[in-house]
């Protein structure tokens, strides 16, 4: 494997629910830490969302390794920030052999 070009410094935030105080839940995000990461894109459609026309985009985002259960392992349900830009984890593997980096999966919208 070629080694990934790491230049885009992600916010792994994780989600946390509380009650609203009306029987239903609030999410907000905690900041996990920041990871160096390669962006790769791979592919993008447009769609109809509840504001509106909706743009989606795939991507593979490609981070330093680290072992199963670690905090600083990014998991399915977690999200990157990169200013106002945000990116749904969807799934998260071994991108060599050695675990030396992890490919996540992510989903990135954007109202269009």
């Amino acid at each position: 494997m070629k080694r990934p070009d790491l230049r885009h410094a992600l916010v792994l935030e994780a989600p946390e629910t509380s009650p609203d105080g009306a029987g239903g839940w609030t999410t907000s995000w905690t900041e996990m830490g920041t990871v160096w990461a390669a962006l790769l894109p791979r592919s993008g459609r447009e769609s109809t969302g509840e504001a509106g026309a909706l743009a989606t985009a795939n991507y593979r985002i490609v981070v330093r390794g680290a072992q199963q259960g670690h905090g600083a392992r990014p998991q399915p349900g977690q999200r990157f920030r990169l200013g106002v830009r945000l990116w749904a984890i969807q799934a998260v593997t071994e991108a060599d052999a050695q675990g030396r980096y992890l490919t996540c999966y992510a989903q990135e919208e954007v109202a269009a």
